[in-house]
């Protein structure tokens, strides 16, 4: 059975409690095994001159917080006063919300409130009839929804709440038919040429392609390069599909490790991030609660040296060339994002398509931890948007007026296993896809986007140049000894730069079958929200198995 990680019990949208030391943080997230994790440590990659010491985990400390604290404090209190707490029946007069920022501003200044009503909240429009309508509203996820003639005064929700200056929004009640103790879901993967592609019978390797780690596998979501260091060329994905704290060196695959099946060494992990503050996410306090935190759950791997560049391409396929990022302005109108309709190629599900229904979902552990996920997407006709082993997909806003498609963001998970959303009376409840916003995460951690096949040579190039400048330097300061060793290694990178091809047709094909070991949670039965990724048993481990089977 798929590992799962440990949870609240009584918070369906799932976090891990808080804890000072980042080790213990990761232990309750990412342990991928039964055996104790080694320490958690920053190790630069194998190659000599690439960019060192490169922190795989950054929990704020204790006095980051504390002032944090006393400033989101000061913040809140210098918000105007005089705001109506509650509106029953009408609307209030002041000026109704418009932008992503108004409606996080307000539901900031009431979070209080509505943690006492609801499961979690987001930002979003109001739905009527299953649909959204053009209503900017707080939407409130509750277990259960009825009519307000089967409630007390006190446990029905405002009809609207005011904000600091008089701006105002609608509540909307949605429901989040809340399984209790987790269901088994079903593995399923989807069996078309353009899945088969991803998942190793295609020559080219890009966004949707199938990557491992040691124990896991995911999905490739975009082709990167570094803005600082050496400025390196490789990808980006999620961190719980390329870290696992039990392997001192964090490589990655395509589309097996080679101990597993056929695949190749792609790289290692050059940098990554689990969790950060709202406050440095997104440039506010997106609520009163002192500890509040985002899931930026991303992922750098700068190709190897010995990975051959010409199999990259930098278009998904099945989508084809992609547009710039589309970066997310909170002061952006809430038309700009919600609503929009979206879509993602992943190595399970391949090409599925879907909608923005909510943006900044926020939610409470048992331990009044506050946590945040960007995006909250709904697959078309009541289809599932991912799959297990989707975590990573690039998700891209569909191309308005003949325009590229844009990508903004990549899949982290979801819910299939502990609850679903019932959008619309008569009709069953939906699974739902959580992702990261790309733009901020390729801000943090220090990375451009590369969509055409020119800029992925310019990219290589500049690569190669940073390269060669770092050994020059490095020569004046070297022993005659040192000084050979560093000259081979120029002459290598100095090799003619490879031209990127354009995608072809494929004949290799993946024969062997990935096998599923039993996780036990440790202290407790419950289990952490469906994370969109596949655990590998390690070989040792298939081969104790086939002994078994060969004895009985």
């Amino acid at each position: 059975m798929e590992k799962t990680r440990s949870d609240s019990k009584h918070n369906p949208f799932g976090s891990a409690p808080s804890a000072e030391s980042s080790l213990d943080l990761e232990r309750n997230y990412c342990k991928h095994t039964t055996r104790s994790s080694s320490p958690l440590q920053a190790y630069p990659s194998c190659c000599q001159f690439s960019e060192s010491s490169a922190a795989y985990f950054s929990w704020p400390t204790s006095s980051r917080l504390n002032d944090a604290a006393d400033d989101r404090l000061e913040y809140f209190r210098n918000l105007q006063k005089g705001v109506l707490p509650e509106t029953y029946g009408r609307l209030p007069e002041g000026q109704q919300a418009t932008t992503l920022l108004d409606v996080m501003t307000v539901r900031a200044y009431h979070s209080k409130i509505l943690r006492r009503f609801s499961l979690g909240t987001a930002v979003g429009f109001r739905i009527r009839g299953g649909c959204l309508t053009n209503i900017p509203a707080i939407l409130v996820f509750v277990a259960r929804k009825v009519n307000s003639q089967w409630l007390n005064y006190n446990q029905c929700l405002p009809t609207a709440l005011e904000g600091p200056g008089g701006v105002w929004c609608d509540v909307d009640v949605v429901e989040f038919s809340y399984f209790g103790a987790p269901a088994v879901t079903p593995k399923e993967e989807f069996y078309t040429e353009l899945a088969d592609g991803l998942r190793g019978s295609d020559p080219f390797l890009g966004s949707g392609s199938q990557v491992a780690s040691q124990v896991t596998y995911g999905t490739l979501g975009a082709i990167v390069k570094s803005r600082s260091g050496k400025r390196q060329v490789g990808f980006l994905t999620n961190r719980h599909v390329a870290v696992d704290l039990d392997y001192p060196n964090q490589k990655m695959f395509h589309p097996l490790p080679p101990s597993l099946g056929p695949g190749v060494y792609l790289g290692a992990v050059e940098r990554a991030t689990s969790f950060i503050t709202d406050d440095l996410w997104y440039g506010i306090f997106a609520g009163t609660n002192p500890e509040t935190f985002v899931r930026a759950d991303g992922a750098f791997i700068a190709f190897a040296e010995s990975f051959n560049i010409s199999n990259v391409s930098t278009s998904v396929k099945g989508i084809g060339d992609i547009g710039e990022v589309n970066t997310i302005d909170l002061q952006s109108s809430i038309n700009s994002l919600i609503g929009r309709q979206v879509m993602k190629v992943g190595r399970s599900s391949g090409l599925t398509t879907g909608t923005i229904m909510a943006y900044a979902l926020e939610y409470n552990d048992e331990k009044g931890i506050c946590f945040l996920t960007d995006f909250l997407v709904v697959g078309e006709n009541q289809q599932t948007f991912d799959l297990e082993g989707d975590s990573g997909s690039l998700i891209l806003l569909a191309g308005q007026n003949g325009d590229k498609p844009r990508p903004v963001g990549i899949i982290w998970g979801g819910t299939a296993n502990r609850g679903r959303l019932k959008l619309k009376v008569g009709q069953p409840p939906e699974n739902w896809t959580s992702g990261v916003d790309l733009g901020r995460l390729l801000d943090l951690l220090e990375l451009d986007l590369i969509t055409t096949a020119e800029a992925l040579q310019a990219s290589v190039r500049d690569q190669r140049n940073a390269s060669t400048a770092g050994m020059n330097l490095a020569f004046g300061e070297s022993s005659p000894h040192e000084m050979q060793q560093l000259q081979a290694c120029a002459e290598k990178v100095s090799k003619p730069l490879e031209t990127i091809p354009t995608e072809g047709a494929s004949h290799c094909r993946i024969t062997r079958q990935f096998m599923r070991r039993e996780f036990h949670i440790e202290g407790g039965s419950t289990l952490a929200p469906n994370v969109e990724h596949q655990y590998i048993p390690s070989a040792a481990v298939g081969r104790a198995r086939a002994e078994e089977t060969e004895t009985v």
